[in-house]
């Protein structure tokens, strides 16, 4: 059975036939969806181009990876270099002393994020002028008040397009969306403007939001900064790739199946999945609106935990989001102390009972847990328990409507449905529309749930979970199937950082064994999932990793991952040396 075919058994819960039109989406919508893209073609200026190597999708199958190639080719001056390699704390330090202007800090990032999307197609839209005037703003405040505007003065963020952004489309991956253009920002990008950040590109997303990938039929897929023929991941998929590229000082994505951590997991750069309730959704375009089994949640990615930390604790602390959005918690974020590694107890998750780990995955927990126990970190190895409940839940809350906001949504123009749209609309109980009784159900069997997760960390003075973002690393586009290492953390609501371990798949040493080669597969899924490795096609894909903790744990979380990344020696702002 070919792979394609293996996928198509799979699907049987929606018979996708409401939802095309392609008579329709031809007249009237593709001319729409041309002029989208010649719109954005023109938004980039070309004297930040640089020329490529070879041909765009030559550099795909040879597996190019553009980050190395940054470097080497010394795509950018010595001084751009110097400010897209420092962190978004240490730029706001030397901004508030005068030793960098923001217009300088915006012209090297835009720089470098122009530059990443022509290798990795990151971008929906760049705004460089719009960006440059809210760069030259923050200097003449600084100028005639001799401070700074907020702890986010003169940062480039970036934030994922689905974010409403005032004046501009908000299309969130579907066709049908893009005569929406917002009246004004999402809660979001307004708090974050008044803390001084400068916004100038809104990245890519796949269609429908519930993909660990990032197609759609807007501008297509986003490939990885560190090999060209992998996805970036998704849904934050533009997020991952400018990231991990340094494109951006700070990313905004969201999270409601694994859409930050994946991202930033497979892209090469770090992610928060917060706790729900902290950061605010509000004014951002998704199907799941309403939907409060699961929600989704916004939060960052970055290079540092220190502006993982920054960009939370301005936002929560500065921003109060309760102000904007009723259903924010006023929860202040606190300070906690970083932990020294005797002080540590981590839980270890090294196969969900679902979906058996690649080799460099299970390399990378490896030697992870055996740096950190020679650090003197108190490791548990566990077994997660009743993972096939969780993962049958949580997929069945993801549809409880019957995918009718999908349906709405994508037949409206009739847009051709994506090979991983098909498979989550086949998600839970799909076309099926769930009654209340059954879907109250559904959340006991999630509080009981959380309940017993919880109950194992008091019981064994756990103060983390450490687990495989993915079976795998950074997959080929639209061949990315079982999110259940990330999703339970969903269904939990548990803060998780997706960190980086260091380390890069291998060809030589990331084989299958023998024994593995004996293995008998647990179901349909796994098999579809590992016999997609195969070691010569994810050469230098970033091995990274996930930290987990207590529901309104983020500080705890954070604390701890600097404790590891710091015990691993990972330094992603030192990539050129």
């Amino acid at each position: 059975m070919t792979k394609q075919s293996a996928y198509q058994t799979l699907l049987t819960n929606d018979p996708i036939d409401n939802y095309e039109d392609p008579e329709r989406y031809q007249k009237e919508w593709l001319p729409k969806v041309e002029a989208y893209r010649k719109a954005r073609e023109a938004s980039i200026p070309k004297d930040l181009k640089v020329e490529l190597p070879k041909d765009r999708s030559e550099l795909i199958q040879e597996q190019f990876n553009p980050l190395a190639y940054l470097y080497d080719a010394k795509l950018l001056t010595p001084e751009e270099f110097a400010i897209t390699d420092s962190s978004g704390v240490e730029l706001v330090n030397k901004m508030s002393k005068g030793e960098l202007t923001a217009v300088q800090v915006f012209n090297a990032f835009a720089k470098r994020a122009v530059i990443c999307n022509q290798f990795t197609n990151c971008a929906m839209e760049f705004f460089l002028e719009e960006g440059l005037k809210q760069a030259e703003a923050r200097d003449q405040y600084f100028k005639e008040n001799g401070k700074i505007v907020g702890p986010l003065h003169g940062l480039p963020i970036s934030l994922k397009e689905h974010i409403a952004y005032k004046g501009r489309i908000t299309n969130a991956g579907y066709v049908s969306l893009l005569d929406n253009v917002s009246e004004e920002h999402a809660v979001t990008p307004k708090i974050l403007e008044k803390l001084g950040a400068v916004f100038y590109v809104r990245t890519n997303q796949p269609q429908t939001l519930m993909h660990l990938d990032g197609n759609n039929n807007l501008i297509g897929n986003t490939q990885n900064p560190h090999n060209l023929l992998l996805s970036s991941g998704g849904s934050s998929s533009g997020e991952g790739a400018i990231t991990g590229f340094g494109g951006s000082v700070i990313g905004v994505g969201s999270d409601i199946g694994g859409s930050i951590r994946a991202p930033a997991a497979y892209s090469g750069s770090i992610g928060l999945r917060p706790t729900t309730r902290r950061i605010s959704g509000f004014g951002s375009i998704s199907s799941q609106k309403g939907q409060e089994s699961v929600p989704g949640v916004a939060g960052p990615l970055a290079r540092t935990v220190e502006d993982i930390e920054l960009w939370m604790k301005s936002y929560i602390n500065e921003g109060k989001p309760w102000n904007y959005d009723h259903w924010s918690l006023p929860l202040q974020w606190r300070d906690v102390t970083q932990p020294k590694p005797t002080e540590i107890t981590i839980a270890v998750i090294r196969d969900d009972g679902l979906v058996r780990v690649t080799p460099p995955i299970r390399r990378g927990l490896e030697e992870t847990v055996n740096k950190l126990k020679a650090a003197g970190v108190k490791i548990i190895e566990w077994t997660p328990p009743r993972t096939q409940l969780a993962y049958e839940t949580v997929h069945k809350m993801y549809s409880a409507d019957g995918n009718a906001a999908q349906r709405k949504l994508l037949a409206a123009s009739g847009e051709p449905i994506t090979k991983l749209t098909r498979w989550s609309l086949n998600y839970g109980q799909g076309a099926r529309d769930i009654p209340a009784s059954e879907n109250r159900n559904l959340n006991v069997i999630r509080d009981d749930l959380r309940h017993e997760y919880s109950q194992f960390l008091t019981e064994n003075n756990v103060d983390a979970i450490l687990s495989p973002v993915y079976s795998n690393v950074a997959p080929h586009s639209e061949e990315v199937y079982g999110w259940s290492y990330t999703s339970l953390f969903n269904l939990l609501d548990f803060p998780t950082l997706a960190f980086q371990t260091g380390l890069y798949q291998d060809p030589k040493v990331d084989k299958w064994t023998e024994e593995d080669l004996k293995y008998k597969y647990r179901n349909d899924i796994e098999k579809l999932e590992n016999e997609n490795y195969h070691p010569d096609e994810f050469v230098g894909a970033p091995i990274g990793l996930q930290l987990s903790g207590r529901r309104y744990f983020d500080e705890e979380v954070c604390a701890i991952g600097k404790t590891i990344i710091q015990t691993l020696g990972v330094d992603l702002l030192k990539q050129s040396k």
